[in-house]
C-alpha cells in the first residue's frame, strides 16, 4: 500500500482571494515504512508574500522569483503522487489548495477522499489535548529541534513520524506469515525492497565487548556454535 505524506507552504489563508501555493514536500510510504523517495519543489507564487505569512516559513519575494510556476511542475507532481492517498495535517487546508492550483493549471481536481487526515486521527485519539504537529512530536518523543521555521519537506518527514505513530507504531501492518499480506488484508509487493543506506550504521558493540565475547567462546571449546564455519 502506498501512500504520500504531504505538506505544503502558502501565501495565506484564502486561494480564493489570489494566495498562491509556495512549496511542496512530500514522502513516500510503503506499507507504512518510508522508501527514502521524496518530492520537494519551491514555486514562484506570481505575487508578493504577505509579512505575516513570510514569518511562518521564510520564504520571501526575492528567494521565489526564480522559482518555477505551479503550471510548469504540476505533471512531475501529479506523476509522483500518483493514485496513492495522501496524509496530510489538517487535510482540508492543502487539499483546498491543491485543487485551487489545480484548477487554474487546467488539471482534473483531487477526489473529496484523497487524504487521510492526521489532524483528525489525533483529536479523535486524544480529545482536548493539543493536536498540533509540535504538540504532537512532544506526546511521541519526536525530535522536531531542526523545525525552526515551517519548511514543507520537512514537516512531511517529521508528520510521517507522528502518524505511524497515531496509527499504532512503526510497523501496525507486521506480518509473520509468509505470502504477502499484512494484517489489513492489504497484498504486499514482495519484491519491493527498502533502499540501500548510503552510509552504513555504525557498529554499537565496543572493543572490550568483542573481546569479552571472545574469550567467553574460547572458554566453550571447539564444539562451541559461533565456531563452527
Amino acid at each position: 500500500m502506498r501512500e504520500i505524506v504531504l505538506d505544503t507552504e502558502t501565501t495565506g489563508f484564502k486561494p480564493e482571494q489570489g494566495d498562491r501555493i509556495v512549496e511542496i514536500g512530500a514522502v513516500e510510504l510503503w506499507n507504512h515504512v518510508a522508501t527514502g523517495k521524496t518530492y520537494h519543489q519551491y514555486i514562484n507564487p506570481e505575487r508578493s508574500m504577505p509579512q505575516e505569512a513570510f514569518a511562518v516559513h521564510g520564504l520571501g519575494d526575492d528567494f521565489l522569483r526564480d522559482k518555477p510556476l505551479f503550471a510548469q511542475i504540476v505533471d512531475d507532481f501529479l506523476a509522483f503522487i500518483g493514485d496513492s492517498k495522501l496524509v496530510i495535517h489538517n487535510a482540508a487546508f492543502d487539499v483546498k489548495f491543491l485543487n485551487a492550483e489545480l484548477g487554474w493549471s487546467r488539471r482534473p481536481l483531487l477526489p473529496p477522499d484523497c487524504a487521510i487526515d492526521t489532524l483528525d486521527i489525533a483529536r479523535r485519539r486524544f480529545p482536548g489535548s493539543p493536536a498540533s504537529l509540535d504538540a504532537l512530536c512532544r506526546r511521541f518523543s519526536i525530535d522536531n529541534s531542526s523545525r525552526t521555521l515551517h519548511g514543507a519537506l520537512l514537516d512531511s518527514e517529521i508528520l510521517a513520524e507522528v502518524y505511524l505513530e497515531l496509527i499504532g507504531g512503526k510497523q501496525p501492518d507486521f506480518a509473520l506469515a509468509q505470502g504477502g499480506n499484512s494484517s489489513t488484508g492489504t497484498t504486499v509487493d514482495e519484491n519491493w525492497r527498502p533502499s540501500r543506506r548510503v552510509t552504513a550504521l555504525p557498529s554499537r558493540i565496543t572493543d572490550d565487548e568483542k573481546a569479552a565475547h571472545a574469550a567467553f567462546v574460547e572458554k566453550l571449546g571447539e564444539g562451541a556454535l559461533w565456531k563452527r564455519a
